[in-house]
């Protein structure tokens, strides 16, 4: 095995727990073709209105009270480039919640929802592990994120992660709706550019490759966006006046990796276990030390 659990892996159980979805081959098998036909698939509605509302309920409630040590609105984002640190920076008086799976249970859940494990066993071959989750609130004026590849940050070895992106409003270009490149799944890692700090709160930049472009992949609250770490994605800023575009951001591997950037270890069992991975020292395109980073 090339995993270990943790000696002190805290309790995996979890006070939600969700049903196991009824499993339709045939619709399963539809989109496992898509995904690999164009680079990625939305299930459609797959989260309830329910579970919608319960997480964006939840995480405007650590908003407001904050989880000193986890998540401190206001504060400078230790992984986000160059924000510029005034209360008038939307990304700063409401940043996105990194790895809520570590220090919050509701969020490990929903990780490990089996609606979502259900997809990615299909498009893996195999059960999955979960290496990451976020929560973006992204309000009105917040900056996008330029266009990049998640496997650049996560360095999954051998293969690729692969995004969950759960839509929890409904998200399009007004409200910087998440772009894809389409047929990039299989594009290889490149070593980022310099994005524009004015559109993008991350710093990393990757060309969109010749004779491609983004398309915008309008969602429903409750839709999912599946793609893997290769394929080209990004967004562009909230443009709009009122309107929010949360989202659920998690990343998966196959249960067989080796090695895994050292920002995401543990990784978690779907079955809820902490689990140790050697990490990837490679470099990754970039070569020299680069050693991944903790958001993709």
């Amino acid at each position: 095995m090339p995993y270990k659990t943790p000696e002190k892996a805290e309790e995996s159980a979890h006070s939600l727990i969700f049903p196991e979805p009824t499993v339709d081959e045939t619709r399963l098998a539809e989109a496992a073709e898509a995904l690999h036909r164009d680079g990625y698939f939305i299930a459609r509605g797959l989260f309830l209105p329910e579970e919608v509302s319960d997480l964006n309920a939840h995480f405007g409630a650590m908003h407001a009270e904050g989880r000193p040590g986890f998540y401190e609105p206001g504060k400078f984002v230790k992984g986000d480039a160059k924000i510029a640190g005034s209360p008038e920076d939307p990304l700063v008086r409401w940043p996105r919640v990194m790895h809520p799976h570590r220090f919050d249970q509701k969020a490990r859940a929903y990780l490990l929802h089996p609606k979502v494990r259900m997809y990615l066993v299909k498009f893996m071959g195999q059960d999955p592990v979960a290496t990451q989750s976020m929560y973006y609130f992204k309000p009105p004026g917040a900056r996008g994120q330029a266009i990049h590849q998640d496997n650049f940050y996560l360095l999954v070895q051998p293969g690729t992660c692969m995004a969950a992106w759960i839509a929890l409003d409904d998200s399009d270009a007004e409200n910087g709706g998440l772009m894809v490149v389409p047929n990039t799944q299989d594009a290889e890692l490149v070593c980022p550019d310099i994005a524009d700090s004015k559109l993008s709160f991350s710093s990393n930049q990757v060309p969109v490759p010749k004779g491609k472009k983004p398309v915008y992949a309008e969602m429903k609250a409750g839709d999912v966006l599946f793609f893997n770490g290769n394929v080209l994605h990004g967004s562009g800023p909230n443009r709009s006046k009122t309107r929010f575009r949360r989202s659920f951001i998690c990343h998966y591997a196959k249960g067989d990796l080796a090695r895994i950037s050292k920002y995401y270890t543990p990784v978690v069992s779907m079955d809820g276990r902490d689990l140790m991975v050697e990490f990837e020292k490679s470099g990754g395109p970039c070569g020299g030390e680069w050693e991944g980073a903790p958001g993709a």
